[in-house]
């Protein structure tokens, strides 16, 4: 165990500093360090890499900081069943360079210096999402340890575990409200041999979007990047036959539709002092490219789009989309966070802090970081 140590500048959490920073080696150090906690009375947050760190809201408190980066082995690779069981602080890079030799790969393309806590943590999935889905349907078993420092296991290390309910699906998203996820088995994919893009420059983005939806042409992903109503949408397909699909995309899209390298943009958040999340139909992409003054950025296919916009037109934009579309902010200057709901309304808030009460007592874990303060 390393630590604990004061906390400085670089330990803040959207301002709030935490009064110590410890690091566990091991699952048990780290179910010590919420035991002592809990028997203090300590507010603790858990920190990975630190990359979602600054989404969602300000900690009320924050006594001990534990940071999870030392906790990065394999616990597990069943290769033959596509399993594999990781601890919180790996790097998203690095599992994937570890499955590598075997050809597999975990299908989530959140951005690689994220660690694995971290996207199950804030649920985040990239461009891919559109054919794997999200980290809630890849995850198969977690470890997590509760307040007092109990250590819990939901799920398991097959695919067709069927014991009981899947609590893992509860702590992801849950941005560490409810426990410390130390440990988590993944459902893997092979690796694909081909990867494809297709780029397109679109004025009507919308109708391209829907004839690829409605084709046999099975993409892993369709992302679109855009500003007023036109879009660019780069489309990837992967695995068998990639090229010959590919092709058989230019031909669908015509126009300027070509085969091309990935584009800069693909995988990343647009820039923005505030990052705001909206789920739209496909069908709706001409009503939101419609926005204006804003980047959006989005998974065209799964109606998940990323919005960046200035500071000081965040609150009347949000409250636009709002009447319409579910939206969240993901990050805000830690000044707007008083006068900017992040969540929105949510008719399940009533029935999140029942969850929060059944797993947390004390609200000792990460309060007021989530939807509705809790």
């Amino acid at each position: 165990m390393r630590g604990p140590r004061p906390a400085g500048p670089e330990d803040e959490i959207l301002g709030v500093r935490p009064g110590q920073v410890v690091r566990p080696e091991t699952v048990e150090e780290a179910a010590e360090v919420m035991r002592k906690a809990h028997a203090e009375g300590g507010t603790v947050v858990a920190r990975g890499n630190g990359t979602r760190l600054h989404w969602g809201g300000a900690p009320r408190s924050c006594d001990v900081l534990v940071d999870t980066r030392a906790l990065d082995r394999v616990v597990e690779h069943a290769a033959g069943d596509l399993v594999v069981t990781v601890e919180a602080g790996m790097p998203m890079a690095l599992l994937q360079e570890l499955l590598a030799p075997a050809r597999q790969q975990l299908a989530l393309d959140s951005p690689l210096d994220s660690s694995v806590g971290g996207v199950l943590a804030t649920a985040s999935a990239g461009p891919r999402r559109l054919l794997y889905g999200t980290p809630r349907d890849l995850l198969i078993g977690v470890t997590v340890i509760r307040a007092d420092g109990e250590v819990v296991k939901s799920g398991g290390k097959v695919v067709k575990n069927v014991a009981g309910y899947d609590l893992g699906k509860l702590y992801t998203g849950s941005f560490g409200t409810l426990g410390l996820i130390v440990r988590a088995s993944f459902r893997l994919h092979p690796l694909p041999d081909q990867r494809v893009f297709v780029v397109a420059a679109e004025r009507d983005p919308r109708r391209a979007v829907l004839a690829l939806l409605h084709s046999p042409l099975v993409p892993s992903a369709m992302e679109i990047d855009g500003a007023g109503t036109d879009g660019t949408l780069a489309v990837l397909f992967e695995g068998s036959a990639a090229d010959v699909r590919a092709a058989e995309a230019v031909r669908l899209l015509g126009g300027a539709a070509r085969i091309a390298e990935e584009p800069a943009w693909w995988g990343r958040y647009p820039d923005g002092e505030v990052l705001l999340e909206v789920r739209a139909k496909p069908s709706e992409l001409a009503e939101v490219l419609a926005l204006g003054g804003s980047r959006i950025r989005g998974s065209a296919g799964s109606g998940v789009w990323f919005i960046g916009t200035f500071a000081a037109s965040a609150p009347d934009l949000v409250a636009r989309l709002r009447r319409r579309w579910t939206t969240i902010v993901r990050c805000a200057p830690p000044r707007l966070h008083g006068s900017l709901d992040l969540w929105g309304p949510s008719p399940a808030l009533p029935l999140m802090r029942r969850v929060k009460d059944r797993f947390d007592p004390g609200h000792r874990l990460s309060p007021g970081r989530f939807i509705g303060g809790v």
